[in-house]
Protein backbone atom coordinates (compact mmCIF):
# COMPACT_ATOMS: atom_id res chain seq x y z
CA UNK A 1 0.00 0.00 0.00
CA UNK A 2 1.54 3.22 -0.39
CA UNK A 3 2.76 5.71 1.80
CA UNK A 4 0.99 8.34 0.11
CA UNK A 5 -2.08 8.70 -0.99
CA UNK A 6 -2.83 11.78 -3.23
CA UNK A 7 -6.70 11.17 -2.38
CA UNK A 8 -5.53 11.52 1.81
CA UNK A 9 -2.82 13.01 1.96
CA UNK A 10 -3.95 16.25 3.74
CA UNK A 11 -6.36 15.19 6.40
CA UNK A 12 -6.60 19.14 7.81
CA UNK A 13 -8.62 21.58 5.69
CA UNK A 14 -6.84 24.59 4.51
CA UNK A 15 -7.98 27.93 3.48
CA UNK A 16 -5.34 28.51 0.85
CA UNK A 17 -5.97 27.77 -2.97
CA UNK A 18 -5.42 24.34 -4.62
CA UNK A 19 -1.69 24.21 -6.05
CA UNK A 20 -1.00 21.94 -8.95
CA UNK A 21 2.17 19.80 -8.05
CA UNK A 22 4.52 20.01 -11.03
CA UNK A 23 7.50 18.26 -12.13
CA UNK A 24 9.74 20.04 -13.53
CA UNK A 25 11.36 17.80 -16.30
CA UNK A 26 8.75 17.78 -17.92
CA UNK A 27 5.98 20.59 -16.87
CA UNK A 28 3.10 17.48 -16.07
CA UNK A 29 1.31 17.75 -12.88
CA UNK A 30 1.76 15.11 -10.38
CA UNK A 31 -0.72 15.96 -7.99
CA UNK A 32 -3.02 18.81 -6.23
CA UNK A 33 -2.39 20.06 -2.67
CA UNK A 34 -4.08 22.98 -0.77
CA UNK A 35 -1.93 25.45 0.61
CA UNK A 36 -2.26 26.85 3.82
CA UNK A 37 -2.63 30.55 4.16
CA UNK A 38 -1.92 32.86 7.11
CA UNK A 39 -5.02 32.21 8.90
CA UNK A 40 -4.15 28.56 9.14
CA UNK A 41 -1.26 29.23 11.00
CA UNK A 42 -3.14 30.04 14.28
CA UNK A 43 -5.48 26.94 14.59
CA UNK A 44 -2.31 24.90 13.62
CA UNK A 45 0.02 26.14 16.24
CA UNK A 46 -3.06 25.91 19.39
CA UNK A 47 -3.67 22.30 18.66
CA UNK A 48 0.30 21.63 18.80
CA UNK A 49 0.59 23.69 21.62
CA UNK A 50 -2.18 21.27 23.01
CA UNK A 51 -0.86 18.28 22.40
CA UNK A 52 2.66 19.10 22.95
CA UNK A 53 2.53 19.16 26.95
CA UNK A 54 1.24 14.79 26.97
CA UNK A 55 3.89 14.43 24.63
CA UNK A 56 6.56 15.81 26.56
CA UNK A 57 5.81 13.52 29.76
CA UNK A 58 6.15 10.74 28.14
CA UNK A 59 8.94 8.51 29.10
CA UNK A 60 11.98 9.01 26.89
CA UNK A 61 12.24 5.81 25.30
CA UNK A 62 8.66 5.98 24.12
CA UNK A 63 9.40 8.97 22.04
CA UNK A 64 12.85 7.55 21.06
CA UNK A 65 10.71 4.69 19.99
CA UNK A 66 9.03 6.91 17.54
CA UNK A 67 11.85 8.35 16.02
CA UNK A 68 13.66 5.00 15.85
CA UNK A 69 10.25 3.54 13.65
CA UNK A 70 10.22 6.45 11.81
CA UNK A 71 13.96 6.36 10.38
CA UNK A 72 13.19 2.62 9.64
CA UNK A 73 10.16 4.00 7.45
CA UNK A 74 12.14 5.85 5.56
CA UNK A 75 14.31 2.81 4.67
CA UNK A 76 11.23 0.65 3.92
CA UNK A 77 9.37 3.47 1.89
CA UNK A 78 12.65 4.25 -0.24
CA UNK A 79 11.35 3.38 -3.64
CA UNK A 80 7.94 5.55 -3.10
CA UNK A 81 9.60 8.52 -1.98
CA UNK A 82 12.85 8.51 -4.23
CA UNK A 83 10.31 8.84 -6.74
CA UNK A 84 8.72 11.75 -5.18
CA UNK A 85 11.96 13.58 -4.70
CA UNK A 86 13.01 12.84 -7.84
CA UNK A 87 10.38 13.62 -9.90
CA UNK A 88 8.85 16.86 -8.04
CA UNK A 89 12.16 18.41 -6.53
CA UNK A 90 14.22 17.61 -10.52
CA UNK A 91 16.65 15.00 -8.13
CA UNK A 92 18.54 12.58 -9.83
CA UNK A 93 17.93 9.13 -7.71
CA UNK A 94 21.67 9.51 -6.16
CA UNK A 95 20.62 12.38 -4.94
CA UNK A 96 17.17 11.15 -3.77
CA UNK A 97 19.12 8.10 -2.32
CA UNK A 98 21.28 10.40 -0.49
CA UNK A 99 18.59 12.64 1.06
CA UNK A 100 16.66 9.23 2.33
CA UNK A 101 19.75 8.18 4.37
CA UNK A 102 20.21 11.19 5.92
CA UNK A 103 16.88 11.69 6.71
CA UNK A 104 16.70 7.72 8.58
CA UNK A 105 20.28 9.15 10.24
CA UNK A 106 18.45 12.35 11.24
CA UNK A 107 15.74 9.87 13.21
CA UNK A 108 18.25 7.63 14.55
CA UNK A 109 20.28 10.61 15.95
CA UNK A 110 17.47 12.39 17.22
CA UNK A 111 16.08 9.11 18.70
CA UNK A 112 19.50 9.83 21.32
CA UNK A 113 18.61 13.21 21.97
CA UNK A 114 15.77 11.80 23.79
CA UNK A 115 18.13 10.30 26.72
CA UNK A 116 20.48 12.94 26.71
CA UNK A 117 21.27 13.85 29.90
CA UNK A 118 18.93 16.83 30.90
CA UNK A 119 20.92 19.07 32.91
CA UNK A 120 23.58 19.42 35.31
CA UNK A 121 23.89 19.38 39.16
CA UNK A 122 25.93 22.83 40.68
CA UNK A 123 27.42 24.15 43.66
CA UNK A 124 25.27 26.65 45.85
CA UNK A 125 26.19 28.98 48.13
CA UNK A 126 23.25 28.24 50.26
CA UNK A 127 21.85 24.75 51.69
CA UNK A 128 20.00 23.84 48.87
CA UNK A 129 20.48 21.15 45.88
CA UNK A 130 20.81 23.61 42.84
CA UNK A 131 20.44 22.32 39.35
CA UNK A 132 19.57 23.15 35.69
CA UNK A 133 17.26 21.26 33.70
CA UNK A 134 16.44 20.91 29.26
CA UNK A 135 13.18 21.73 29.20
CA UNK A 136 11.10 21.88 25.70
CA UNK A 137 10.18 24.89 24.05
CA UNK A 138 6.98 23.66 23.46
CA UNK A 139 6.33 24.33 19.51
CA UNK A 140 8.93 24.76 17.24
CA UNK A 141 8.08 26.38 14.02
CA UNK A 142 9.89 25.07 10.78
CA UNK A 143 10.39 26.55 7.10
CA UNK A 144 12.02 24.46 4.72
CA UNK A 145 13.20 25.00 0.91
CA UNK A 146 12.75 23.27 -1.97
CA UNK A 147 16.12 22.41 -2.61
CA UNK A 148 16.96 19.49 -0.81
CA UNK A 149 13.43 19.20 0.60
CA UNK A 150 13.41 15.80 2.52
CA UNK A 151 16.27 16.50 4.34
CA UNK A 152 16.12 20.50 4.95
CA UNK A 153 12.90 19.57 6.82
CA UNK A 154 13.49 16.44 8.82
CA UNK A 155 16.92 17.98 10.74
CA UNK A 156 14.75 20.72 12.82
CA UNK A 157 11.50 17.95 12.98
CA UNK A 158 13.10 14.91 14.09
CA UNK A 159 15.23 16.21 16.86
CA UNK A 160 12.27 19.07 17.93
CA UNK A 161 9.95 16.29 18.41
CA UNK A 162 12.28 13.84 20.17
CA UNK A 163 13.31 16.84 22.93
CA UNK A 164 9.67 16.72 23.57
CA UNK A 165 8.24 19.59 21.25
CA UNK A 166 5.66 19.83 18.74
CA UNK A 167 6.11 21.11 15.05
CA UNK A 168 4.27 23.59 12.75
CA UNK A 169 6.31 22.94 9.33
CA UNK A 170 5.67 25.33 6.59
CA UNK A 171 7.71 23.31 3.41
CA UNK A 172 8.74 25.27 -0.31
CA UNK A 173 4.80 24.66 -2.25
CA UNK A 174 6.91 23.30 -4.71
CA UNK A 175 8.22 20.40 -2.81
CA UNK A 176 5.33 20.09 -0.76
CA UNK A 177 5.07 16.39 -0.74
CA UNK A 178 8.61 15.19 -0.62
CA UNK A 179 9.51 17.78 1.70
CA UNK A 180 6.52 17.83 3.70
CA UNK A 181 3.54 15.63 3.23
CA UNK A 182 5.90 12.70 3.36
CA UNK A 183 7.13 13.73 7.31
CA UNK A 184 3.75 13.44 7.98
CA UNK A 185 2.62 10.35 6.39
CA UNK A 186 5.95 8.79 7.96
CA UNK A 187 5.32 9.77 11.42
CA UNK A 188 2.11 9.41 11.29
CA UNK A 189 2.79 5.36 10.50
CA UNK A 190 5.62 5.36 13.23
CA UNK A 191 3.04 6.11 15.84
CA UNK A 192 3.44 9.69 16.36
CA UNK A 193 0.41 10.42 18.60
CA UNK A 194 -2.31 13.39 16.30
CA UNK A 195 -1.82 17.23 16.92
CA UNK A 196 2.19 17.06 17.36
CA UNK A 197 3.26 17.76 13.36
CA UNK A 198 1.40 19.95 11.45
CA UNK A 199 1.99 20.52 7.55
CA UNK A 200 1.63 23.77 5.88
CA UNK A 201 3.01 24.23 2.70
CA UNK A 202 2.15 27.90 1.65
CA UNK A 203 4.18 31.23 0.57
CA UNK A 204 5.70 34.09 2.16
CA UNK A 205 1.89 34.91 3.83
CA UNK A 206 2.35 31.41 5.71
CA UNK A 207 5.69 31.99 6.81
CA UNK A 208 5.19 35.01 8.24
CA UNK A 209 2.27 34.27 10.30
CA UNK A 210 4.53 31.55 11.80
CA UNK A 211 6.70 33.90 12.54
CA UNK A 212 4.49 35.91 14.23
CA UNK A 213 2.73 33.67 16.21
CA UNK A 214 2.74 34.03 19.53
CA UNK A 215 2.07 30.14 20.96
CA UNK A 216 5.57 29.39 18.47
CA UNK A 217 8.64 30.60 20.73
CA UNK A 218 11.60 29.19 18.01
CA UNK A 219 11.70 29.20 14.29
CA UNK A 220 14.17 27.39 12.34
CA UNK A 221 14.40 28.74 8.71
CA UNK A 222 16.33 27.40 5.61
CA UNK A 223 16.33 29.27 2.56
CA UNK A 224 17.61 32.25 0.99
CA UNK A 225 19.52 35.23 3.12
CA UNK A 226 16.96 37.74 2.11
CA UNK A 227 14.26 35.83 3.55
CA UNK A 228 16.74 35.08 6.18
CA UNK A 229 16.88 38.39 7.15
CA UNK A 230 12.83 38.95 6.63
CA UNK A 231 12.49 35.93 9.16
CA UNK A 232 15.06 37.21 11.69
CA UNK A 233 13.95 40.75 12.08
CA UNK A 234 10.48 40.01 12.38
CA UNK A 235 11.82 37.29 15.14
CA UNK A 236 13.37 39.47 16.73
CA UNK A 237 10.26 41.99 17.15
CA UNK A 238 8.40 39.07 18.63
CA UNK A 239 11.23 38.34 21.11
CA UNK A 240 11.63 34.76 19.92
CA UNK A 241 14.41 32.57 18.91
CA UNK A 242 15.29 31.75 14.68
CA UNK A 243 17.93 29.79 13.85
CA UNK A 244 18.79 30.55 10.56
CA UNK A 245 21.01 28.66 7.71
CA UNK A 246 21.09 31.05 4.85
CA UNK A 247 22.86 31.53 1.90
CA UNK A 248 26.39 30.81 0.49
CA UNK A 249 29.09 31.29 -1.96
CA UNK A 250 31.93 29.08 -1.02
CA UNK A 251 35.20 28.62 -2.13
CA UNK A 252 37.24 26.02 -3.54
CA UNK A 253 40.75 26.51 -2.69
CA UNK A 254 43.56 24.72 -4.91
CA UNK A 255 47.20 25.12 -3.97
CA UNK A 256 49.78 24.23 -6.17
CA UNK A 257 50.45 21.23 -4.75
CA UNK A 258 47.46 19.64 -5.74
CA UNK A 259 46.86 16.75 -8.10
CA UNK A 260 44.70 17.62 -10.44
CA UNK A 261 43.38 13.84 -11.87
CA UNK A 262 41.83 14.07 -8.41
CA UNK A 263 40.71 17.68 -7.87
CA UNK A 264 39.00 17.97 -11.07
CA UNK A 265 35.97 15.51 -10.37
CA UNK A 266 35.78 16.73 -6.78
CA UNK A 267 35.44 20.79 -8.28
CA UNK A 268 32.79 19.51 -10.87
CA UNK A 269 30.65 18.09 -7.60
CA UNK A 270 31.21 20.99 -5.44
CA UNK A 271 29.55 22.92 -8.57
CA UNK A 272 26.95 21.00 -10.13
CA UNK A 273 25.93 18.61 -8.00
CA UNK A 274 22.12 18.78 -7.91
CA UNK A 275 22.16 21.56 -10.78
CA UNK A 276 23.97 23.83 -8.37
CA UNK A 277 21.13 24.68 -6.21
CA UNK A 278 22.50 23.69 -2.63
CA UNK A 279 23.74 26.32 -0.08
CA UNK A 280 27.07 24.44 0.08
CA UNK A 281 27.77 24.99 -3.56
CA UNK A 282 31.06 25.57 -4.51
CA UNK A 283 30.35 29.03 -6.41
CA UNK A 284 34.06 30.49 -6.05
CA UNK A 285 37.28 28.54 -7.65
CA UNK A 286 40.27 30.12 -6.35
CA UNK A 287 43.16 28.09 -8.39
CA UNK A 288 47.30 29.03 -7.84
CA UNK A 289 48.36 30.51 -10.97
CA UNK A 290 50.41 27.64 -12.23
CA UNK A 291 47.38 25.32 -12.21
CA UNK A 292 44.95 27.76 -13.53
CA UNK A 293 44.90 27.49 -17.51
CA UNK A 294 44.72 23.80 -17.39
CA UNK A 295 42.63 23.52 -14.30
CA UNK A 296 40.09 25.74 -16.72
CA UNK A 297 40.22 23.07 -19.52
CA UNK A 298 39.69 20.48 -18.03
CA UNK A 299 37.08 21.75 -15.71
CA UNK A 300 35.60 22.80 -18.80
CA UNK A 301 35.77 19.74 -20.53
CA UNK A 302 34.46 17.48 -17.57
CA UNK A 303 31.28 20.15 -17.79
CA UNK A 304 31.04 19.42 -21.51
CA UNK A 305 30.82 15.97 -20.50
CA UNK A 306 27.64 15.55 -18.24
CA UNK A 307 24.78 14.77 -19.50
CA UNK A 308 21.93 16.72 -18.42
CA UNK A 309 18.09 15.94 -18.54
CA UNK A 310 14.90 14.33 -17.06
CA UNK A 311 16.41 12.25 -14.23
CA UNK A 312 13.16 10.09 -13.66
CA UNK A 313 13.43 8.62 -17.39
CA UNK A 314 17.00 9.05 -18.52
CA UNK A 315 20.46 8.11 -16.31
CA UNK A 316 21.96 11.85 -16.28
CA UNK A 317 24.07 13.87 -14.38
CA UNK A 318 21.86 16.70 -13.94
CA UNK A 319 18.40 17.34 -13.81
CA UNK A 320 16.55 20.33 -14.36
CA UNK A 321 16.41 23.54 -12.41
CA UNK A 322 13.53 23.74 -10.46
CA UNK A 323 11.42 26.63 -12.58
CA UNK A 324 11.17 29.12 -14.82
CA UNK A 325 12.18 31.85 -12.38
CA UNK A 326 15.32 30.26 -11.45
CA UNK A 327 16.20 29.77 -14.43
CA UNK A 328 15.89 33.14 -15.28
CA UNK A 329 17.82 34.41 -12.42
CA UNK A 330 20.94 31.92 -13.13
CA UNK A 331 20.59 32.81 -17.51
CA UNK A 332 21.08 36.50 -16.48
CA UNK A 333 24.00 35.92 -14.21
CA UNK A 334 25.86 34.49 -16.36
CA UNK A 335 25.12 36.72 -19.29
CA UNK A 336 25.68 39.68 -17.51
CA UNK A 337 28.98 37.73 -16.23
CA UNK A 338 30.19 37.42 -20.11
CA UNK A 339 29.03 40.83 -20.84
CA UNK A 340 31.18 42.42 -17.72
CA UNK A 341 34.86 40.45 -19.34
CA UNK A 342 34.61 37.06 -18.34
CA UNK A 343 35.08 33.92 -20.62
CA UNK A 344 32.36 31.25 -21.08
CA UNK A 345 34.97 28.25 -21.36
CA UNK A 346 31.94 25.80 -21.03
CA UNK A 347 27.88 26.23 -20.95
CA UNK A 348 25.97 29.17 -20.41
CA UNK A 349 22.86 27.40 -22.51
CA UNK A 350 20.03 25.67 -21.48
CA UNK A 351 17.28 23.29 -23.06
CA UNK A 352 13.73 24.56 -21.06
CA UNK A 353 14.98 24.15 -17.61
CA UNK A 354 17.74 21.72 -18.43
CA UNK A 355 20.78 24.31 -18.13
CA UNK A 356 24.52 23.01 -19.29
CA UNK A 357 27.07 23.06 -16.27
CA UNK A 358 29.38 25.92 -17.15
CA UNK A 359 32.34 27.01 -16.11
CA UNK A 360 33.31 30.69 -16.10
CA UNK A 361 36.84 32.09 -16.59
CA UNK A 362 38.65 35.78 -16.36
CA UNK A 363 36.48 36.65 -13.50
CA UNK A 364 37.25 39.28 -10.85
CA UNK A 365 35.17 40.97 -7.94
CA UNK A 366 32.62 42.85 -10.22
CA UNK A 367 31.69 39.27 -11.86
CA UNK A 368 28.04 38.94 -10.80
CA UNK A 369 28.42 35.33 -10.88
CA UNK A 370 31.40 35.30 -8.88
CA UNK A 371 30.31 37.71 -6.55
CA UNK A 372 26.58 36.37 -5.94
CA UNK A 373 24.87 33.08 -5.27
CA UNK A 374 24.37 31.81 -8.59
CA UNK A 375 22.21 28.66 -6.92
CA UNK A 376 22.58 27.21 -10.27
CA UNK A 377 25.51 25.05 -11.86
CA UNK A 378 27.75 27.74 -12.57
CA UNK A 379 31.55 27.55 -11.82
CA UNK A 380 33.70 30.66 -11.68
CA UNK A 381 37.26 30.23 -11.81
CA UNK A 382 39.75 32.50 -10.50
CA UNK A 383 44.19 32.79 -10.16
CA UNK A 384 45.45 33.54 -7.20
CA UNK A 385 50.09 33.30 -6.83
CA UNK A 386 50.34 33.06 -2.89
CA UNK A 387 48.10 31.81 -0.14
CA UNK A 388 48.19 34.93 1.48
CA UNK A 389 46.05 35.98 -1.76
CA UNK A 390 44.01 33.27 -1.35
CA UNK A 391 42.90 33.64 1.60
CA UNK A 392 41.81 37.75 1.23
CA UNK A 393 40.19 36.15 -1.89
CA UNK A 394 38.29 33.58 -0.16
CA UNK A 395 37.27 35.63 2.51
CA UNK A 396 36.18 38.31 0.73
CA UNK A 397 32.77 37.62 0.94
CA UNK A 398 29.48 38.67 2.62
CA UNK A 399 28.83 34.77 3.32
CA UNK A 400 30.83 32.36 5.14
CA UNK A 401 28.93 28.90 4.73
CA UNK A 402 31.58 26.03 3.60
CA UNK A 403 34.71 26.06 2.60
CA UNK A 404 37.15 23.37 0.48
CA UNK A 405 40.87 23.61 0.04
CA UNK A 406 42.96 21.02 -1.75
CA UNK A 407 46.49 20.20 -1.26
CA UNK A 408 48.84 17.46 -0.56
CA UNK A 409 50.12 19.59 3.18
CA UNK A 410 46.98 18.72 5.08
CA UNK A 411 48.20 20.71 8.01
CA UNK A 412 48.66 23.55 5.70
CA UNK A 413 45.15 23.31 4.70
CA UNK A 414 44.57 23.71 8.05
CA UNK A 415 46.52 26.84 8.98
CA UNK A 416 44.89 28.59 5.72
CA UNK A 417 41.83 27.44 6.96
CA UNK A 418 42.18 29.16 9.98
CA UNK A 419 42.41 32.52 7.98
CA UNK A 420 39.05 32.14 6.17
CA UNK A 421 35.56 32.95 8.32
CA UNK A 422 33.59 29.94 7.57
CA UNK A 423 31.29 27.33 9.71
CA UNK A 424 32.41 24.21 7.83
CA UNK A 425 35.61 23.16 6.25
CA UNK A 426 36.48 20.32 4.18
CA UNK A 427 40.55 19.89 3.44
CA UNK A 428 41.28 17.55 0.34
CA UNK A 429 37.25 17.76 -0.28
CA UNK A 430 34.63 20.15 -1.94
CA UNK A 431 32.42 22.18 -0.11
CA UNK A 432 28.78 20.50 -0.26
CA UNK A 433 28.74 17.55 2.88
CA UNK A 434 26.28 16.57 5.11
CA UNK A 435 26.39 14.22 8.11
CA UNK A 436 23.16 13.67 10.78
CA UNK A 437 26.23 13.59 13.51
CA UNK A 438 27.96 17.11 12.75
CA UNK A 439 27.01 20.50 13.65
CA UNK A 440 25.77 22.73 10.47
CA UNK A 441 25.66 26.56 9.97
CA UNK A 442 27.43 29.43 8.48
CA UNK A 443 28.62 32.89 9.56
CA UNK A 444 28.06 36.36 8.72
CA UNK A 445 25.49 36.23 5.65
CA UNK A 446 25.46 32.65 5.60
CA UNK A 447 22.82 32.55 8.90
CA UNK A 448 23.35 32.46 12.50
CA UNK A 449 25.73 29.62 13.29
CA UNK A 450 25.50 25.85 13.72
CA UNK A 451 22.35 24.94 14.92
CA UNK A 452 21.83 21.35 12.96
CA UNK A 453 23.19 18.37 14.33
CA UNK A 454 24.74 17.35 17.57
CA UNK A 455 24.25 19.49 20.45
CA UNK A 456 23.75 22.15 18.62
CA UNK A 457 20.04 20.29 18.81
CA UNK A 458 19.89 21.22 22.51
CA UNK A 459 20.82 24.46 22.03
CA UNK A 460 18.15 25.04 19.47
CA UNK A 461 15.18 23.03 20.71
CA UNK A 462 14.82 22.89 24.43
CA UNK A 463 15.48 26.07 27.11
CA UNK A 464 17.92 25.84 29.97
CA UNK A 465 15.75 26.09 33.46
CA UNK A 466 17.24 26.84 36.60
CA UNK A 467 15.96 24.71 39.61
CA UNK A 468 16.63 25.12 43.72
CA UNK A 469 15.06 22.63 46.30
CA UNK A 470 15.94 23.56 50.30
CA UNK A 471 14.69 21.27 53.16
CA UNK A 472 12.89 24.50 54.59
CA UNK A 473 12.00 27.52 53.87
CA UNK A 474 14.70 29.89 53.61
CA UNK A 475 15.44 32.60 56.42
CA UNK A 476 14.77 36.50 55.50
CA UNK A 477 16.18 39.33 56.90
CA UNK A 478 12.65 40.98 56.52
Amino acid sequence: MPLLDPQNWQPRTLSGPRYTVTEPATGDPLGTVVLAGGADVGPAAEAARAAQSEWARLPHFVRAGVLRKAGDLFAAHAEELREWIVRESGSIPGKADFELHVAAQECYEAAALASRPAGQVLPSEAPRLSYTRRVPVGVVGVISPFNAPLILSIRSVAPALALGNAVVLKPDPRTAVCGGLSLAAIFAEAGLPDGLLHVLPGGAETGAALVADPRVPVISFTGSTAAGRAVGESAGRHLKRAHLELGGNSALIVLEDADLDAVISTAAWGSFFHQGQICMTTGRHLVHASLYEEYVERLAAKADALAVGDPHRAQVHLGPLIDDGQLAKVHALVEASTGAGAKLAAGGTHDSLFYRPTVLAGVDDDTPAYAEEVFGPVAPVRPFTTVDEAAALAARSSYGLALGIVTRDAARGLDLAERVPTGIVHINDQTVNDEAVAPFGGVAASGTGARFGGDSNLDAFTDVRWTTVRSDVAPYPF
